[in-house]
């Protein structure tokens, strides 16, 4: 994927991007979201201290968990709950807080303890 480079910013951003002399710099702009939907070419699941594991047999798949997940990392297929997308999951136990008292079919360890 082509990153922006200052050529292709306008406005009062380009401005700050020149050096001493004014000319500008050829840089490429960092925090930028350049193009809508392209997060799931980043995967951002490898700092995550906790892991979400779940008990299917308790599971209602009432789909709570894949409404709250910020990350999109519950997977469903054929409307149940079947796993976590852990190359995106970040590891905040959204989905383990959100998963019906009742059930609590979700539950969050530390990643060194595996599945």
């Amino acid at each position: 994927m082509k990153k922006p480079v200052l050529s292709e910013v306008e406005g009062s951003e380009k401005d700050s991007l020149k050096d001493k002399e004014g000319a500008k710099k050829n840089v490429p702009l960092g925090g930028v979201i350049s193009i809508a939907g392209n997060a799931d070419e980043y995967v951002t699941g490898g700092w995550r201290k906790m892991r979400p594991v779940l008990d299917k047999a308790k599971c209602t798949n009432c789909l709570i968990c894949w409404v709250m997940c910020p990350d999109s990392a519950i997977i469903v297929e054929n409307g149940k709950m079947v796993g976590f997308d852990m190359e995106h999951c970040k590891g905040c136990g959204i989905c383990a807080v959100e998963c019906p008292d009742k059930v609590k079919a979700i539950k969050m360890i530390e990643e060194e303890q595996g599945t």
